[in-house]
């Protein structure tokens, strides 16, 4: 009878462990973003275990094309996604963690060979062909001022038709830039960062799905502001 009560002891613990077991996920973004062996890490992801860590939490951490995760992140309770541009338009969607993770300062990116494309302003930019990602904050931000995009699920595919010369320009941060075209096999002067859009500058977080129950939601919030007292943030800010 003892050997079956421990047993049972030891289930149920195992069934409460596992029960924190958290659903979180994101896209490819080097160096703070990458899969290796299978796992994904990166400097923004270890900051990303350690609040869950803090918080008593078991994250589950998955790498996703950009429109899947946010999908993912916008339909299923109790999913956590990172890092996430906070909008207006963004923000009765999600509960918003401690404060920003990380900042971008986008722009147009071309590549280094193309001595034809030359962009002024933002205006400039609507003569050329630009791959952007499904469900990005940017996508939607230029798609309100006239612009007509190639729609793609995640940036890796956008740099890919950048690359390939299928399309002429493409949108990120100047610093990612760089390590994504490393990521990828190329010199970093592969590309160059031609023009900052002012108005695709914005925060980023680590974001919750709107019906995520409120005791993880206290739980993080506090583990953030803990974490950041010892750890520096990893992005960019």
């Amino acid at each position: 009878m003892r050997v079956i009560v421990s047993l049972l002891l030891f289930f149920s613990f195992f069934s409460f462990a596992s029960s924190k077991q958290i659903l979180v996920v994101t896209e490819l973004s080097p160096p703070h973003q990458t899969l290796v062996n299978g796992e994904v890490s990166g400097s923004g992801t270890a900051f990303i275990r350690d609040i869950f860590k803090a918080a008593g939490l078991s994250p589950d951490i998955h790498m996703y094309p950009w429109a899947r995760a946010y999908k993912l992140a916008t339909t299923v309770d109790n999913t956590f996604i990172y890092s996430l541009a906070r909008t207006p338009e963004r923000e009765a969607k999600f509960h918003w963690i401690g404060a920003p993770v990380g900042h971008f300062e986008l722009g147009f990116i071309s590549l280094s060979s193309r001595s034809d494309i030359s962009i002024s302003t933002t205006e400039d930019a609507k003569k050329y062909k630009i791959a952007m990602q499904r469900n990005d904050f940017a996508t939607d931000t230029l798609s309100k001022i006239g612009f007509e995009v190639v729609l793609t699920s995640d940036i890796k595919k956008s740099y890919a038709l950048l690359l390939a010369n299928k399309v002429d320009l493409i949108v990120d941060d100047k610093n990612f830039m760089v390590k994504m075209v490393e990521y990828l096999g190329y010199e970093k002067n592969h590309l160059s960062f031609l023009y900052k859009v002012d108005e695709l500058t914005i925060n980023a977080y680590l974001a919750a799905n709107i019906n995520t129950d409120l005791k993880y939601i206290k739980a993080l919030n506090e583990a953030y502001f803990e974490v950041v007292k010892t750890t520096p943030l990893p992005y960019d800010i």
